[in-house]
């Protein structure tokens, strides 16, 4: 058996606390075929467990025919990206295999950096990772917003949609209200 050629990963501490990074999964081989509605769901399950364990939001992402695309961000100190992708890529294969699908060994990902961060950069980014659909030819110029495959999950807010007039503002308070309050309180409260 050949040893496996793994990406190189910046060291922990950029995964952790409130690091933003975008994360690409592959499908074995870039075979089509799993993506549906059902899986979707679960996807969103997956991601919800996932995002709630491990105090993390994702602003975006976008499911593609032989790929899927995430933005994650940290709530807190205690939030750790490697462990949690570790913890999802475990559960999605899972998912996947009941239909004969698994994903490639190791995802690939691009930590935010410097002005990465910075407002303007992020959501061109996330606008630019929406788009995946419109470049791939499967919807039409302008019409990413409408693929169904693409959405955001922050924890408790399921009603949010990345392409809602006024996302961005809201998305910020909710942010700003997770990481100072955390993922529960006792009384709900609409940021």
């Amino acid at each position: 058996m050949s040893k496996r050629d793994h990406l190189r990963r910046l060291s922990r501490e950029f995964y952790q606390a409130d690091a933003i990074v975008h994360w690409t999964i592959t499908m074995l081989e870039r075979k089509q075929g799993w993506l549906s509605r059902p899986f979707l769901f679960r996807f969103r399950e997956l991601l919800t467990h996932t995002m709630f364990r491990y105090r993390l939001a994702c602003p975006l992402f976008c499911l593609m025919p032989d790929h899927m695309h995430m933005v994650w961000m940290g709530l807190g100190d205690e939030s750790d990206q490697l462990n949690a992708m570790k913890h999802f890529r475990c559960r999605c294969n899972e998912v996947l295999s009941e239909s004969g699908f698994e994903l490639q060994d190791q995802s690939y990902d691009h930590v935010f950096q410097g002005d990465e961060c910075r407002e303007t950069e992020f959501r061109s980014t996330c606008e630019y990772i929406a788009r995946n659909p419109e470049r791939a030819g499967i919807v039409g110029l302008d019409e990413y917003a409408i693929y169904q495959f693409s959405g955001c999950l922050l924890p408790g807010y399921p009603e949010l949609n990345p392409f809602d007039e006024g996302y961005w503002n809201r998305f910020d308070k909710i942010i700003s209200f997770l990481r100072k309050e955390g993922l529960t309180r006792t009384k709900p409260q609409n940021p």
